[in-house]
């Protein structure tokens, strides 16, 4: 592989590699990326934002002029979105001045997203519509009860579905800090999420104040989630019937989620870190 130049930023210390080809020319196999990703061996992240127009991507039908964000988790497999990718994803955007300051529009395997920028240098996006009880963003009935099995325990899952998959489980305080995520959860029965799901487990502190640790298919363990975030916040809002603003700590910072109608925005900093080339 050639060299590669590249960009390092993160959401809550949810940390991308980014790569900028606009013209589709670079061959990301999921083993360069998982390399790129390794945090011994690599340059080391949570997953690859590559920036590439929207005309180059044969799945996306609308506006070709659009920025796409392709995101590959650390393992190399392909995701359908990634809420704090998503906002360094525009911050860079931003600074490369490839795109105007305001309200601008992002191209996604889950669809079109929306960015705003917000008083004190945060950035907002849209999540697009979120389904509690949906494993699928494509079923608007309710996914068979699930079960997430750690260990030796089990608790109810609630499927989310934020353009990907999730299952949000709430715990007390005790066993979510307690839990050892260097072991993968599963979940039961095992059909029920065919391309593998995020987990979120959520101990609710107060209506509308959540604190959460997140297993990320492909990643592991990380210090953020934003589209875990927005499924703990809208299985929560769904279960206690708090407000339209909830609060979400995460060990990499807090986070911020806001119904307005059908649509939901997570808002949250992003920071480019680094630049560099990968050999």
């Amino acid at each position: 592989m050639r060299r590669t130049a590249y960009l390092k930023g993160h959401g809550t210390l949810n940390d991308f590699i980014i790569i900028d080809d606009q013209h589709a020319m670079q061959d990301l196999t999921p083993d360069i990326v998982t390399a790129m990703c390794d945090r011994r061996g690599g340059i080391g992240a949570d997953g690859v934002l590559r920036v590439v127009r929207a005309a180059h991507m044969p799945q996306w039908e609308g506006d070709p002029d659009l920025w796409f964000m392709d995101y590959r988790n650390a393992d190399g497999s392909v995701a359908e979105m990634c809420g704090n990718g998503l906002r360094v994803f525009a911050l860079h955007l931003l600074e490369q001045d490839w795109v105007a300051p305001g309200q601008f529009d992002i191209a996604t395997r889950a669809g079109l997203r929306h960015v705003r920028g917000v008083p004190g240098e945060l950035i907002s996006v849209s999540m697009g519509r979120v389904r509690v009880g949906s494993a699928s963003p494509a079923e608007d009935a309710p996914s068979e009860s699930v079960e997430i099995v750690h260990a030796d325990q089990r608790w109810p899952g609630t499927p989310v579905n934020v353009g990907n998959p999730h299952a949000v489980v709430f715990l007390d305080d005790t066993t979510r800090t307690s839990l050892d995520l260097s072991v993968a959860p599963r979940w039961d029965p095992a059909d029920s999420f065919p391309d593998g799901v995020n987990v979120e487990f959520v101990t609710e502190r107060a209506p509308g104040q959540l604190d959460m640790r997140v297993f990320e298919r492909g990643s592991g363990e990380t210090m953020s989630c934003g589209t875990g975030v927005v499924a703990a916040a809208a299985a929560h809002r769904e279960r206690t019937g708090s407000g339209d603003v909830i609060e979400v700590h995460v060990p990499g910072g807090d986070l911020r989620v806001e119904f307005e109608g059908d649509e939901v925005w997570l808002t949250g900093p992003a920071v480019i870190v680094a630049r560099g080339e990968f050999l």
